[in-house]
């Protein structure tokens, strides 16, 4: 059974760092397209970064490039996003989903099949 789970969310000060991480259970990460999506309380579901199985990157939301980044740890069969220099408005749930293929090029989550239950980031101003 694939299951994901996110890790490492929490309460920060604005300016600071966290570092979430997607880990995969029944399967091996390395192989599929990762993708982090978000959501703030009463706004959709928004798409930040994916990474496919090439580890190509594709940034859906402006606001976050320069600021994050996403990785692989496969020795942990994680996707690990980096979050840096954070902003109130980036409180939200964050949640990671696994597909195959290309990232997207838009940020649709339809290609992810399984989600992780979300972890919640809030950024203090």
């Amino acid at each position: 059974q694939v299951q994901l789970r996110e890790s490492g969310g929490g309460l920060v000060q604005a300016g600071g760092s966290l570092r979430l991480s997607c880990a995969g259970s029944g399967i091996t990460l390395d192989y599929y397209t990762i993708g982090w999506f978000r959501q703030a309380p009463g706004k959709e579901r928004e798409g930040v970064l994916c990474i496919d199985s090439s580890d190509h990157n594709t940034y859906y939301t402006d606001s976050v490039k320069g600021r994050f980044t996403i990785s692989r740890d496969n020795a942990k069969n994680t996707v690990d996003l980096q979050m840096s220099s954070l902003k109130p408005e980036d409180t939200a749930v964050y949640y990671c989903g696994v597909g195959v293929g290309p990232c997207p090029t838009g940020p649709s989550a339809e290609v992810f099949a399984s989600w992780g239950q979300g972890i919640q980031v809030t950024v203090a101003s």
